[in-house]
This record gives structure tokens, C-alpha cells and sequence, in this order.
């Protein structure tokens, strides 16, 4: 089973709503976990009642939900971990510098690993290949080198809104911006995307 982490600030909303959105877009029987933690996370079970209305609007299950905090473990066992800002990809790079070439924000790695195209099923090695960890690992080299490749781009695009009391409205925009990352990533990893 491939590992995908991802990385907010509180384990809230953002990380939480890419996690369960995620799951749903997956092709049926990918090898693929989709996880999430906070940087400041308080363990606490169940989620936020905004954020699972808006999510179960998209089709998600927010069933079974607890929080957690960011861990060393949580960075060094994931495949690949996907902050959904800049701080969160760097906040998961201190707690493990070895991981650095598998930690991006969600918007980056989609990006990278589309080659900033739409056609994100071009850019997996073999059809259905990205399914495990050997296909997903090129996906992620070839998106590790291309990070350096390329010219930067400002912080807004590769990262999310923090909905964080804010009004609704913003939750909303935050949870279509995700669930639009997360279909090109399903795409990458071996199909699905448009489920829900």
C-alpha cells in the first residue's frame, strides 16, 4: 500500500478535505492510503462539522476522522507527502531531511508532475503503473527534477487558502481548489479523478 500524506496547518480542513477527497477519486482497487496530518494538530476525533457538510457535498466520507499532529514517522513512512502550503512542505522537510525529494505543497507536485499540462495520465509511466509504489516513485523523481528546472512560481499558485475563521464562502473555494488538485492527482495515480 502506497502512503500519501498530507500536511496542514491544524488537521482541520485543508489536509483533511485533500485526504478524503482523495480516497473518493481513486480508481477502484489503486494501492493507494491517502493520510493526513497537522503541523499543530490537537488529537481530537470526528471533524469539523463545516468541513465534513462541504466535503459529503463533494461526495467524500468524513466518517471516522481524528486528528493528528505531524510526526518524524508520519514524513518518513509516507511515499509521498503533499503540504497544502509552502510551510507545511517545509515544516515536514525538517522532521525528516531525507524525505525532501518526496515532499512538495499538492498544487507544486500536480504541477511538476503534469509538466504543467491537463494531460496528468500522459505523464504516468505505464497505464494503471502508478498504482503502488514502483510507479509512483517516477512520477515523483521526475517531478523532484524538474522542481529545479523550472522557473519558480509565486507562493499563491502552489498553495490553498487557509479557511481558517474566515466565512463559509472560503471554505467552499478551499474545498473545489483542492478536489480540482486531487482529480489530476488520482489521474497520475493510475486513474479515477472524476468519481463523485
Amino acid at each position: 500500500m502506497t502512503r500519501i500524506l498530507f500536511v496542514c496547518t491544524g488537521n482541520v480542513y485543508r489536509s483533511v478535505l485533500a485526504e478524503r477527497l482523495l480516497a473518493v477519486r481513486l480508481a477502484p482497487g489503486a494501492a493507494v492510503l491517502p493520510e493526513s496530518a497537522g503541523t499543530r494538530a490537537r488529537p481530537r476525533p470526528g471533524m469539523d462539522p463545516a468541513a465534513r457538510a462541504v466535503l459529503e457535498r463533494l461526495g467524500g466520507d468524513g466518517s471516522g476522522f481524528t486528528a493528528r499532529r505531524l510526526t518524524a514517522p508520519l514524513v518518513a513512512d509516507a511515499a509521498l507527502v503533499l503540504g497544502l502550503a509552502r510551510e507545511h512542505r517545509e515544516a515536514a522537510v525538517r522532521l525528516a531531511p531525507s524525505a525532501m525529494r518526496r515532499c512538495f505543497t499538492l498544487k507544486e507536485f500536480v504541477r511538476l508532475a503534469t509538466d504543467g499540462t491537463d494531460e496528468a495520465q500522459d505523464r504516468v509511466p505505464e497505464e494503471g503503473a502508478a498504482r503502488g509504489a514502483t510507479g509512483l516513485g517516477p512520477v515523483v523523481a521526475a517531478a523532484a527534477a524538474r522542481r529545479g528546472a523550472v522557473l519558480p512560481v509565486p507562493a499563491a499558485e502552489d498553495e490553498v487558502t487557509d479557511p481558517w475563521d474566515r466565512p463559509h464562502e472560503v471554505l467552499d473555494e478551499c474545498a473545489q481548489d483542492i478536489d480540482r488538485a486531487v482529480r489530476r492527482l488520482a489521474l497520475l495515480l493510475g486513474g479515477g479523478g472524476v468519481r463523485g
